[in-house]
């Protein structure tokens, strides 16, 4: 699954790496997002693409209640197309997730160990995700999204089994555009090199949402083997 994850980098630099010119102006980096939070996200739009801030966990237009957003973080790749909550957004409302890297956690002898994962140069990149619109029993409006996950590369998998999709740029486009035919977004959704990641330990202290900084992203020293 996927977490957390960092949206590290300035409104301006993800302007410049998504293309995107209308940006939310209550933007500020994070490094430790979590589910139920409003995290920066990029739609296709008739004018163009354009960033907002959404709030992490689907909630389906259909949903009773906006809580059931807290169990849907995340939609597996192999199902995603079919599950109720999630194929109406596949196939019309799909959008990108900027984010600079993400956390799992690992099975020690001491209990579990963070880990921060990211690209090898560090540089920004888009998970997969589908949005959508719920309105309330007082009419109010909640835009919210969820990241789509895959199976582990090498770097991640004595991590964890799952990692978030990460796009290549080359997919971005096509993962935006809502005449993108279902049958070809599939093969979008594949594990992201392992020779382009890398992963360190970080400290025990992103185990609480409350916690911020970039010295979360600090590498820490370790001992014991992972359980996986």
């Amino acid at each position: 699954m996927c977490g957390r994850f960092t949206q590290s980098k300035s409104l301006a630099e993800y302007q410049d790496r998504f293309s995107f010119s209308a940006g939310p102006p209550g933007y500020a980096p994070r490094f430790n997002l979590a589910p139920g939070q409003e995290a920066l996200a990029v739609l296709a739009g008739e004018e163009g693409r354009r960033g907002e801030l959404l709030r992490w966990g689907l909630v389906p237009a259909w949903a009773k209640e906006e809580r059931v957003g807290y169990k849907m973080i995340n939609a597996r790749a192999e199902t995603v197309a079919d599950k109720p909550a999630y194929r109406g957004p596949f196939r019309r409302s799909r959008c990108l997730v900027p984010a600079d890297g993400f956390f799992e956690w690992a099975s020690t002898a001491q209990g579990k160990q963070p880990y921060f994962l990211a690209r090898r140069d560090r540089a920004p990149f888009a998970l997969a995700g589908l949005w959508d619109r719920w309105h309330g029993p007082e009419g109010e409006e909640l835009r919210s999204f969820t990241i789509i996950t895959t199976t582990a590369n090498h770097v991640v998998a004595p991590i964890h089994e799952r990692m978030p999709v990460m796009l290549q740029p080359g997919d971005e486009a096509a993962w935006l555009d809502p005449e993108t035919p279902p049958a070809e977004l599939g093969g979008l959704l594949r594990p992201y090199a392992a020779r382009d990641m890398q992963a360190h330990p970080v400290s025990r202290r992103v185990n609480s949402a409350a916690s911020e900084g970039p010295e979360l992203l600090e590498p820490v020293a370790v001992s014991g083997e992972l359980f996986g």
